[in-house]
C-alpha cells in the first residue's frame, strides 16, 4: 500500500506541475495555477500521514515505510528547484520568457554553483533522516527497525557524496579553455 501511495504521489506532482505550468502560461490564468502548483506539499502530507498510521496499526517498519520518508525528504530538498527548474523552460518556451539561466561551466561560479546543488541535497537528506530517526523513535524498540537504519545509512551516504562533488570543484577548479586567436 505504501509503495502504490508514493508512486501515485510521484504521478500526482508531475500532473500537478503540468496542469499548474498549463493554466499559469496557456490559459492565462496564473492564479489557478499557482494554486496548483500549491497544492503540491498536501501530496507530502498524505504520504506521512498514511506511513503514520500504518505505523502506529502495528506494521512492522521496512523499506517501504524509509522510501517513504526518502521521498518526502527529496521533495522538500529537490521540489521547488524542480518546480522553478520547470517554470523557467515553460515561460520560455510558451509565454516570451526569458532564456533560462544555465549554470556557470568555470572557476568559482561552478565551485558555487556546485555547493549550492549538494546544500540542496544535503537538505532532502538532513529531513529523510529526521523523519527516519522519527520512525525509529515512534515504534519504539519493540520493534526491528533495521531497514529504517539502513535508509539512514544510505542519507549519509548521499550527503557524503554531494559534499565530495562539490568539494573538487573547489578544490580542482574548472579551467575555460584558452581562447584562440
Amino acid at each position: 500500500m505504501i509503495v502504490g501511495l508514493i508512486i501515485a504521489c510521484e504521478v500526482a506532482f508531475w500532473v500537478l506541475l503540468a496542469a499548474g505550468l498549463t493554466f499559469r502560461y496557456a490559459l492565462r490564468m496564473p492564479r489557478t495555477g499557482l494554486a496548483l502548483l500549491l497544492c503540491e506539499p498536501l501530496l507530502e502530507v498524505v504520504l506521512f500521514v498514511v506511513s503514520a498510521i500504518d505505523l502506529k496499526n502495528g506494521a512492522q517498519p521496512d523499506w517501504r515505510h524509509g522510501l517513504a520518508a526518502v521521498y518526502i525528504g527529496f521533495t522538500v530538498g529537490l521540489g521547488n528547484s524542480t518546480v522553478t527548474w520547470a517554470d523557467a523552460r515553460v515561460a520560455h518556451r510558451f509565454a516570451g520568457g526569458p532564456t533560462p539561466v544555465k549554470p556557470p561551466r568555470y572557476g568559482t561560479a561552478r565551485a558555487a554553483h556546485e555547493w549550492k546543488v549538494a546544500a540542496r541535497w544535503t537538505l532532502s537528506c538532513v529531513v529523510a533522516l529526521a523523519l527516519l530517526q522519527s520512525a525509529v523513535w515512534y515504534v519504539g524498540s519493540a520493534a526491528d527497525t533495521s531497514s529504517l537504519q539502513a535508509w539512514e545509512l544510505r542519507m549519509l551516504w548521499l550527503i557524503g557524496i554531494n559534499v565530495i562533488i562539490a568539494g573538487s570543484y573547489t578544490v580542482f577548479p574548472k579551467r575555460e579553455p584558452a581562447k584562440r586567436d
